[in-house]
């Protein structure tokens, strides 16, 4: 495992970061954030659609994708260095559910005329999808759901309720898993549905965080009617494929990347502001924190491109709870960093809507949505017990 990279990467990496750079000094509307919370509003979803489409020009939404699909089949370390600078940037553009994850699920599953009707224009940063697999009693035991889709002739009915549905309310689209045989069990009588949020019956209700921001909803189906032509692949074969589209999911290279830009700022702060006749960033204390978050998040990037190595060299296989760690890791991270940057900033580190805010007000909104980032995509508990069952061979926990 080689984490040096080639002058072709560096290249490339600049090409990001330049394309990046340029648009959020040229092109994002003053005052515009980092993160799902400055998306989330009409504003921001505006900024997140236009640089949609800007990436899509350059096809770098698409560079994993097969060759025939307009991809070219990009090495994971090259996506890994995208998702890196991005990050680091504070920049939206990247449809996560569309094109990073259900795209692949359509490619693998999908019939001739579903791939051709749907992968254009998602290929082009038309379409900006959601997720619809959570509800109220089926989270981490996401195959428990309930939501039924039952076929009636050349149609199905649905009728259900998904919630945190991340983006919900700007989608256009959401994959959604339904049981389209209303006697199975678990796993079993499941499909995938392609479907479009403005058809008759769909109602969609916001979830505000504790911060009052707007993005996760509630989404209702009452009698929803669907064609036929949007279920994907087989019927009953939805388990399958969700665990497919699972694992389309990356190694949170972003949120390291993220973090390391939040850090540099924060240094950046902390050398301005003096306390006992010198800057606060020269106290003993104050370093040894700092430094701590650095080298959490160098491990955290170590382990991102381990898997990247892993996924490229097609040996997942030998650490099967990498993906687990990680996750573990750079949720918990976030939480850290939100706590050291909040007692170095002190009381003014509360306040959100001010000029006298530091670095913009970011640091409450930050530490407050990093709590939910332990139990979302599968809570940290879990996480742990997939890392003892399948990376320590620990008996599997019931």
């Amino acid at each position: 495992m080689d984490f040096k990279l080639t002058e072709e990467q560096k290249a490339l990496k600049k090409e990001f970061d330049d394309f990046f750079k340029y648009h959020m000094e040229h092109s994002a509307p003053e005052g515009f954030g980092t993160g799902l919370e400055s998306t989330s509003t009409a504003e921001g979803n505006q900024f997140h659609r236009f640089m949609m489409k800007e990436i899509a020009k350059k096809k770098w939404n698409i560079m994993a994708w097969p060759k025939e699909f307009g991809g070219r089949e990009a090495p994971i370390i090259e996506q890994v260095l995208f998702a890196e600078s991005q990050a680091y940037h504070g920049a939206p553009g990247i449809d996560g559910f569309g094109a990073k994850m259900f795209a692949p699920t359509i490619i693998l599953y999908a019939t001739e005329e579903q791939k051709k009707r749907i992968l254009p224009p998602i290929a082009n940063g038309e379409l900006q999808y959601s997720q619809g697999w959570s509800e109220p009693n089926a989270g981490s035991d996401l195959a428990s759901l309930t939501t039924q889709a039952i076929l009636e002739g050349d149609h199905y009915v649905i009728n259900g309720q998904k919630t945190w549905t991340t983006g919900g309310h700007h989608a256009d689209y959401m994959f959604l898993l339904a049981r389209t045989d209303p006697e199975s069990k678990r796993g079993k009588g499941l499909s995938v549905f392609n479907i479009n949020l403005t058809l008759p019956g769909i109602t969609r209700r916001p979830i505000l965080y504790m911060n009052r921001s707007h993005i996760v909803n509630d989404v209702f189906f009452d009698n929803v009617i669907v064609p036929v032509e949007e279920r994907i692949g087989e019927e009953g074969e939805g388990w399958k494929y969700t665990r497919s589209t699972m694992n389309f999911e990356r190694s949170s290279a972003g949120t390291y990347a993220g973090l390391k830009r939040k850090v540099e700022e924060l240094i950046q702060y902390l050398k301005g502001k003096e306390r006992d006749g010198k800057p606060l960033a020269e106290h003993a204390s104050v370093r040894k924190k700092l430094a701590d978050l650095y080298m959490d998040i160098e491990v955290g990037r170590a382990l991102a491109y381990k898997i990247a190595w892993l996924q490229e060299a097609g040996k997942m296989q030998y650490s099967p709870a990498a993906a687990s760690e990680s996750k573990v890791f750079s949720s918990e991270l976030r939480q850290r960093f939100s706590q050291v940057g909040s007692e170095m900033l002190g009381l003014f580190g509360m306040v959100e809507e001010s000029p006298w805010a530091p670095l913009n007000g970011s640091m409450p909104e930050g530490y407050q949505t990093s709590i939910g980032s332990t139990i979302c995509a599968g809570s940290n508990e879990i996480q742990r017990n997939i890392i003892a069952w399948v990376g320590c061979g620990l008996p599997r926990f019931n």
